[in-house]
């Protein structure tokens, strides 16, 4: 059973929230201040925590931080307030996502499902995925830019992923929104993505104010641009010891026209994927 840590202080929400998702199958630890939520996280394993952004002890931003300095944990913020600036800050200090109170379940419900589905994906995903002096092994969940380890939250990794599963390739702002929110694209405000994607690219960018890989096309969309037309490959291992491997100059797979080929052994499996 997957178990969540949900943090509010106002009785009224707690009990009705709180028996709706213990009705939905998910076990439920209620904290109410900064200091026991905390102190619960610690002491117990979470799949996913649902933060108030208003407790009487310090604010849901003050436990997201705390939580990020060690974990990748998914979290969706809580807000009375639907103000760009609120929503950004929880973004930028580690949130998966948020939502505006008052709101309805089923909404939240999706959302929570979504979040954990993705989670679940990634936690079981066997690959390496690497260009533009970035790395990610998605077996470990970890990002790595010229050798230095990279801290993403899980939906800025969602994201880096699928720009590097699909490089040289414009990738609308409605068909990232499906694929990040799993067909409910139409929850997210359209602003959200662009909070996303500047900090994806404060992330990997050397020069994030004039990017050179993660660049916005013809407004609607952004593209994943490989350096030297390199080709990257995904090895998927039976094994923990996950290889990848770069080829400059692949002449004759370059030539017939196909994007990506994939072959298979005794102890792995191989796609590769042109620009």
């Amino acid at each position: 059973m997957q178990k969540i840590l949900y943090v509010e202080d106002d009785l009224s929400l707690i009990d009705g929230l709180q028996y709706t998702l213990e009705s939905s199958g998910y076990a439920v630890d209620n904290a109410r201040t900064v200091k026991e939520a905390l102190s619960l996280f610690r002491r117990s394993h979470y799949d996913l925590l649902l933060l108030d952004v208003t407790l009487p002890d310090g604010t849901g931003f003050d436990v997201c931080k705390e939580v990020r300095s060690s974990s990748t944990i998914p979290i969706i913020f809580l807000t009375a307030s639907d103000q760009e600036i609120s929503i950004v800050k929880g973004l930028d200090m580690g949130g998966d996502d948020y939502i505006t109170k008052p709101f309805k379940l089923n909404e939240l419900l999706s959302r929570i499902k979504a979040l954990l589905r993705r989670s679940l994906q990634f936690s079981k995903a066997e690959a390496i995925l690497e260009a533009n002096g970035i790395r990610v092994d998605t077996t470990e969940r970890l990002v790595w830019k010229n050798g230095e380890p990279v801290d993403l939250p899980l939906v800025e990794y969602k994201l880096l992923c699928l720009f590097m599963q699909n490089p040289n390739h414009l990738m609308p702002r409605e068909m990232i929104l499906d694929r990040m929110w799993d067909g409910n694209g139409n929850f997210v405000d359209d602003n959200t993505l662009s909070v996303y994607i500047r900090r994806l690219r404060n992330k990997v960018e050397d020069t994030p104010n004039a990017p050179k890989y993660l660049l916005t096309e013809r407004v609607d969309g952004y593209k994943w641009v490989v350096e030297g037309g390199r080709i990257y490959v995904q090895v998927w291992e039976r094994n923990k010891d996950a290889v990848t491997r770069h080829f400059r100059c692949l002449p004759r797979f370059l030539s017939s026209g196909r994007r990506a080929c994939h072959t298979s052994g005794k102890k792995f499996s191989a796609g590769i994927i042109a620009p």
